[in-house]
């Protein structure tokens, strides 16, 4: 298919989950990518030196124009965009809400890839939060977008298994794959002008609310599958955290302990070889764990070389 024939598409997105979108688009003869969209590059790491977003890397790499504008919001934003003449906005993890002056741009309106069986998690933290409350299943949706927060009409789902100690890493990256593979499967319907996409049910929405640093707060009085789930949930980022010999651990994969000792919430039942943990109902095996300055590493690993007393209570004061 000749470039001039191919669907002009404006591609918006930031982190590492939109990338393999970006890429399947441009690899698809269906498609001609006329502009990339992401957000501005920001400080990172102990130096405080400016990277570019995932995205805007992927563009770079890829030799496709690239707009980073701080706000969609202004008028100079809407123009650039529409001098685009784009058939099809694409948006997956952007990072913005976009106002009814962008969503009317492209003549097939604005399609989103979001990481979740909608109505399920809409919202900026899906792959964490379902990992976290314990669902058996999760997958990604092609959403036609609208002005509320990911309540449009779905144009297909697929959905797959979370694994017993899955974190929301590893979970990431696989959605992140399968998001690409539906976005290109799914195109000749979002092109079917005839092809009406399916309204989300009514009543039966959750809220996947944005990550912060609350979440890294262990409670041990809570349950061995909830205190394990949340920790494969905030794995790697932000991070489970305990403190252990007056030391923070973060905890990264878990599961409920099964024929494990009993003890008070938080009191450390084994340390040898691996590292378990009474809760107030059961007990939770830490599988993986990180010290400050240190490589991730099996309880194994840790345990080697970091000595914890059994009968010793993590987050004692």
């Amino acid at each position: 298919m000749s470039p001039d024939a191919a669907l002009r598409v404006v591609f918006m997105g930031t982190p590492d989950f939109a990338v393999p979108s970006l890429r399947a688009l441009v690899d698809d003869e269906r498609c001609n990518v006329v502009l990339v969209v992401s957000q501005p590059d920001r400080r990172s790491g102990r130096g405080q030196s400016t990277r570019p977003t995932p995205v805007a890397a992927a563009a770079g790499e890829l030799g496709i124009e690239l707009f980073q504008p701080p706000t969609l919001r202004d008028n100079e934003a809407t123009e650039r965009l529409g001098e685009t003449k784009a058939d099809l906005f694409v948006v997956a993890a952007y990072g913005q809400i976009l106002r009814r002056e962008v969503l009317d741009l492209p003549a097939m309106g604005c399609i989103n890839v979001h990481a979740s069986l909608l109505p399920r998690w809409r919202g900026a933290a899906p792959i964490h939060r379902a990992i976290a409350a314990g669902d058996a299943v999760t997958g990604v949706s092609i959403m036609q977008m609208e002005l509320g927060l990911d309540t449009g009409p779905v144009y297909a789902m697929h959905a797959c298994m979370i694994g017993d100690t899955e974190t929301a890493g590893e979970l990431h990256d696989r959605l992140a794959e399968s998001g690409a593979q539906l976005l290109v499967d799914t195109l000749p319907a979002i092109i079917d002008p005839a092809h009406e996409p399916t309204p989300q049910p009514q009543g039966r929405s959750t809220y996947a609310r944005m990550l912060d640093s609350s979440l890294r707060e262990v409670d041990f009085s809570s349950s061995a599958d909830r205190i394990a789930w949340h920790i494969n949930g905030m794995s790697p980022w932000p991070g489970a955290r305990v403190r252990v010999n007056g030391t923070s651990l973060s905890l990264l994969r878990a599961r409920a302990a099964d024929d494990a000792p009993t003890g008070r919430p938080g009191e450390v039942l084994v340390a040898d070889r691996t590292l378990v943990i009474a809760t107030a109902q059961g007990a939770v095996e830490i599988l993986e764990a990180q010290r400050s300055g240190k490589r991730r590493m099996t309880t194994r690993e840790l345990l080697q070389g970091y000595e914890i007393e059994v009968g010793s209570v993590v987050n004692a004061p």
